[in-house]
């Protein structure tokens, strides 16, 4: 268990971060074909990457962290890219509706840009797997409760193991 302390953290090039709890993951340099500006944010680090694309740490001109996430280009291109950034629009009007302290609000979005992007704040912490390995994933309520909220209350069973209400 970690210890919850106020501390600062200076990472890569200088990037300062005040938490709560200093568990958090470590910086990754970008790499050489990693861009350095996404609309208007210095990106200065890499936070992770998935299947629709990378996600940075950027800041704004006023120091802001953000975390922006920069879609793989091929997505958006061609006949299927116009149905990709209508759907990547949409689920960035629908996640500008939600918040909550418990939510990394959307800050900025470009869904017409060459990659589209989208930047939410920043939010200082260990990686979904890390948090998994280090204390197990949700069990019983709490797993059924989330997985059928990951349905849109359909109803249906989206991770194929929810158990009936």
């Amino acid at each position: 268990m970690y210890a919850l302390i106020y501390c600062t953290m200076t990472g890569i090039r200088g990037v300062q971060t005040r938490m709560w709890g200093c568990a958090m993951e470590p910086l990754k340099p970008l790499e050489a074909g990693d861009p350095r500006e996404v609309g208007p944010y210095r990106l200065v680090a890499r936070l992770g990457a998935g299947g629709m694309g990378r996600v940075f740490l950027g800041r704004s001109r006023g120091g802001r962290a953000v975390a922006v996430k920069v879609v793989r280009p091929e997505l958006a291109e061609g006949t299927e890219g116009a149905e990709f950034r209508e759907r990547f629009a949409r689920e960035v009007a629908a996640a500008r509706r939600v918040n909550g302290v418990f939510t990394a609000g959307v800050v900025d979005a470009d869904p017409d840009a060459r990659p589209p992007w989208l930047a939410t704040a920043y939010v200082p912490g260990v990686s979904l797997d890390t948090a998994v390995a280090l204390s197990g994933g949700m069990a019983g309520r709490a797993a059924d409760v989330a997985c059928r909220r990951a349905g849109g209350g359909s109803g249906g069973d989206p991770c194929g193991r929810c158990d009936p209400p």
